[in-house]
């Protein structure tokens, strides 16, 4: 029965870690299965680790886990503990006797957001990393300000960790996971609403639907302030349809336009916007139509990844330090009307 989680989609388990005096985190999907993996990058300050291989063209088809970690390029460690759990389970590309395995990893930025970034010789994002991994399972998980969105932030609200899924109208199961650390809003004007509203499931982020209205302030560009605020929103979507790695691309590419719809601006400058996409390989696309039924997929993923990101923040709760930005359930909680799992 599905949960609305990435881990919908079969050969899926998720693991998150954080560090709450640091005040970040990393979240782990492990892809336990065959599959066919790909990526895009939108933003223009993106940060991350071993994603030349999942182009196209390149020789490697499938991926063993993707990282999303706060930490910026400190974070990037966090592979490296990753990769430490999976070879000691015998997972990976085997080179005569070296077993390595394929990961690949997106950071955010989250070193102004209060927390105790004087770390010294010891980032710890390797441990994150390891501990995400040790406890990635299938089935539900937390949200909002855990793992990897434990530090994040939007323009307006406190950011955090979201996931969504659903089944398309040909039966293919697409699910998605992101951590919302966005340069804008993923709220409109001042008010409560989410931009995602209009592909909200069963009041997932509270039900509220759009305002009667928007208008022109409602419109008026919200980033966080200070100077060049670097931001990020990343992602890994999914499917259990049989896809090539060229479709898998193409997948992604479809997939991160739900960013456009839920975060206002998206694929900014300052931005490190990634977004991951895997195929494990269960369902053959129908035969004669798939171009149309891969158009249905990265429909479905697009809106999926909005849905996620609104999650994220709905779930969020606001961190523990003085001058924090809020969490919309601080700042909207007469709106809390039915609280969901």
């Amino acid at each position: 029965m599905a949960q609305n989680f990435i881990t919908d989609v079969p050969g899926l388990s998720v693991g998150q870690a954080h560090d709450e005096k640091r005040a970040t985190g990393v979240t782990v999907v492990i892809v336990e299965e065959p599959n066919s993996a790909s990526v895009v990058i939108g933003g223009g300050a993106p940060g991350s680790r071993d994603t030349a291989f999942l182009e196209p063209e390149m020789t490697a088809t499938g991926i063993n886990a993707f990282v999303l970690s706060g930490g910026s390029a400190f974070g990037l460690d966090a592979a490296g503990g990753v990769m430490d759990v999976l070879r000691s389970r015998g997972v990976g590309f085997r080179v005569g006797s070296a077993l390595v395995p394929l990961v690949s990893q997106a950071i955010i930025f989250d070193l102004l957001n209060g927390g105790d970034k004087e770390w010294g010789n010891d980032p710890a994002f390797w441990q994150l990393g390891r501990q995400a991994a040790a406890k990635a399972h299938g089935g539900a998980f937390e949200l909002g300000t855990i793992g990897g969105g434990y530090g994040a932030t939007t323009a307006t609200l406190k950011g955090g960790t979201g996931s969504a899924s659903q089944m398309t109208a040909s039966g293919f199961t697409v699910g998605a996971i992101a951590i919302v650390n966005a340069v804008g809003s993923t709220t409109i004007g001042s008010g409560p609403h989410f931009w995602a509203a209009p592909f909200e499931i069963s009041r997932e982020f509270g039900g509220l639907g759009l305002p009667a209205q928007i208008d022109a302030n409602d419109l008026a560009l919200r980033i966080k302030g200070g100077g060049p605020p670097p931001s990020t929103t990343i992602a890994v979507v999914a499917t259990d349809a049989i896809l090539t790695k060229s479709q898998v691309k193409r997948l992604a590419i479809m997939a991160d336009d739900g960013l456009a719809r839920a975060i206002r601006p998206a694929h900014a400058s300052m931005d490190g916007d990634t977004v991951f996409a895997c195929a494990t390989l269960r369902k053959q696309l129908p035969i004669g139509s798939e171009h149309v039924a891969l158009t249905e997929l990265g429909m479905a993923a697009g809106d999926c990844l909005a849905r996620a990101i609104a999650r994220g923040v709905y779930q969020a709760t606001a961190l523990p330090f003085a001058g924090s930005i809020p969490a919309w359930r601080d700042k909207f909680s007469a709106h809390l009307l039915v609280e969901l799992p």
